[in-house]
């Protein structure tokens, strides 16, 4: 089977753009606006629409498959590429990508990916947002030639040697962390709230105090409003660098408050993403791994899940190997092709670090049913629902999506 054209179409996503660096200098809020001027270089508001491209692969049966190029919402911070605008980069893909797609024989995936992952133009590799998108579609492009889910093609692909089963879903509330929290609870998520605390001032107050009183409010909304006592879903907030803001990056405060944050949410387990962001990857691995040590150390009945910093694949087995955390998020976009999101996924698990299979709310539906293939194919230990914010929009796709796969797989497995 052959891709025989290449048709491309702009879009939008599922969230927004937003300048973290302004937001994390005190930007205020207008409602959904952010007030202030910019900081991160590219973007002409604090917070802007965020936009994707369509990029569908026509095959020479008349079947067409398709992926979402994606960048993520606090794009240009931590290390990441620039913004990514539609109208930028729709004429990169039709004049320098198109033509070495057209002719293309689906014979194996990973290959595939892996050569227009690495692709260069005029000396550059190319946006992680195109690689992103343009592996999308060779994965389901393959999948179609070969008549399985994009799951199936992944698991012999890569010789997984693993079943592709459901894994547990975690839901991010954005800032209405009440009332999604209550959607989150309705609907059973497995892993809860996200909560977006990124400012020390608002959210997670001058001693933490805000965000114990939230971690406190969301333990007893659970055992309140939850219909069985098996519903033990996981606490996982991310804190965007805030705890290490607030204790001055100091190890042995910090940990004295992650254990009061435990504390609170039991009987729940807890994960705390990004306590630090010390603006370099290096220097984040070792607060990190410090920061990990010094809760083992304590048995402090908390995960620490490293975000910032961890981009890239050599990023994830760097941050793996040092123990930079216990779980590793795989920020899906900004990996580039999806291949590597199989390959550290199946790294994390070999070296015994959680693996997240993350990504992020500014994604389309097509990108979160293509990482949430990946997901089920490689074993991750947990995968998000996006895009978006509102909760149920992102869990139903990503829990739709399992149960399709699931479905077909086990339907083929008991022909």
């Amino acid at each position: 089977m052959k891709i025989i054209d290449v048709v491309c179409s702009a879009g939008k996503t599922g969230f927004y753009f937003d300048d973290q660096r302004a937001i994390k200098a005190g930007a205020g809020h207008d409602g959904m606006f952010y007030l202030g001027e910019t900081v991160t270089p590219g973007f002409e508001s604090i917070r802007q629409a965020g936009e994707s491209i369509s990029v569908q692969l026509i095959l020479e049966d008349g079947q067409v498959a398709y992926g979402d190029c994606a960048a993520v919402q606090y794009s240009g911070a931590g290390g990441r590429d620039p913004l990514f605008l539609a109208k930028d980069f729709i004429p990169v893909i039709e004049k320098e990508i198109a033509p070495k797609l057209i002719g293309r024989e689906l014979d194996n995936f990973k290959s595939l990916a892996e050569e227009f992952d690495s692709m260069q133009i005029d000396g550059k590799r190319m946006h992680t947002a195109i690689r992103y998108g343009i592996t999308q579609a060779l994965l389901d492009a393959v999948a179609k030639a070969r008549k399985v889910t994009m799951a199936e093609v992944i698991q012999k692909d890569y010789n997984t040697g693993l079943e592709i089963t459901r894994r547990p879903i975690f839901t991010q509330s954005g800032d209405n962390r009440y009332e999604n929290a209550d959607k989150m609870i309705i609907k059973g998520a497995d892993v809860l709230p996200h909560a977006l605390i990124n400012n020390v001032k608002e959210k997670l107050g001058e001693n933490g105090e805000i965000l114990l009183e939230y971690v406190k409010w969301l333990r007893d909304r659970i055992l309140a409003k939850r219909t069985s006592e098996d519903y033990n879903p996981i606490f996982h907030i991310d804190v965007y660098g805030t705890i290490g803001a607030a204790f001055d990056c100091d190890v042995k405060k910090m940990a004295d408050y992650i254990g009061t944050l435990a504390e609170a949410a039991k009987p729940f387990k807890l994960r705390i993403e990004g306590p630090m962001d010390v603006e370099d990857r290096d220097k984040q691995i070792e607060a990190m791994a410090a920061l990990r040590a010094e809760i083992d150390r304590r048995g402090i009945p908390a995960e620490l899940v490293a975000d910032e910093w961890c981009n890239t694949l050599e990023d994830i087995k760097l941050f793996a190997d040092k123990k930079a955390g216990h779980v590793v998020q795989i920020k899906t976009p900004d990996l580039g092709g999806v291949n590597n999101i199989a390959d550290a996924i199946l790294y994390c698990n070999k070296v015994g670090i959680g693996s997240y299979c993350g990504g992020t709310c500014n994604e389309t539906n097509r990108s979160a049913e293509v990482t949430t293939n990946i997901g089920m194919a490689c074993g991750a230990l947990q995968v998000l629902a996006k895009p978006g914010m509102g909760v149920d929009e992102g869990f139903m796709i990503v829990f739709n999506e399992m149960g399709r796969v699931e479905a077909l797989v086990n339907r083929r497995k008991n022909k």
